[in-house]
């Protein structure tokens, strides 16, 4: 059963310029500490791609938070919030500290997907009650 749909989407421009006045906090700020690794990674090769980085998982963070619910309030926080890839690449989400604890007491689970395009990023997510 369907708990909760959310989906976002996010400017990377906008995504950007904050990178390009905030620096690495802002980074810090979204990003929970594996996503920080990628992040520097990609950002380290090409800088562009990094910041395509931070939006999608910016834009996903803020489906699931639309899915679940509670928008960005605890138990929910960007960075209890992880976005990784599958050895597939498909996208899934990790949950950590009270976040987790939450969902889990809940009995759901996640489906999320994501996308760029040149200005926008894009996600769709799904949360579903298991039976």
């Amino acid at each position: 059963m369907i708990y909760g749909i959310g989906t976002d989407i996010c400017d990377i421009r906008r995504i950007r310029a904050s990178l390009e006045r905030h620096g690495e906090r802002f980074a810090q700020k979204v990003l929970a500490e594996g996503e920080m690794a990628v992040w520097r990674r990609r950002s380290a090769r090409w800088p562009e791609r990094g910041v395509r980085y931070v939006a999608t998982r910016f834009s996903a963070k803020e489906a699931f938070s639309k899915a679940v619910g509670m928008g960005m309030r605890m138990p929910m926080t960007w960075r209890h919030c992880e976005v990784v890839n599958l050895p597939s690449g498909q996208p899934s989400i990790v949950l950590h500290g009270e976040l987790k604890q939450w969902f889990e007491a809940q009995g759901l689970r996640v489906h999320i997907t994501m996308s760029d395009e040149s200005e926008y990023a894009a996600s769709f997510c799904v949360v579903e009650k298991k039976d």
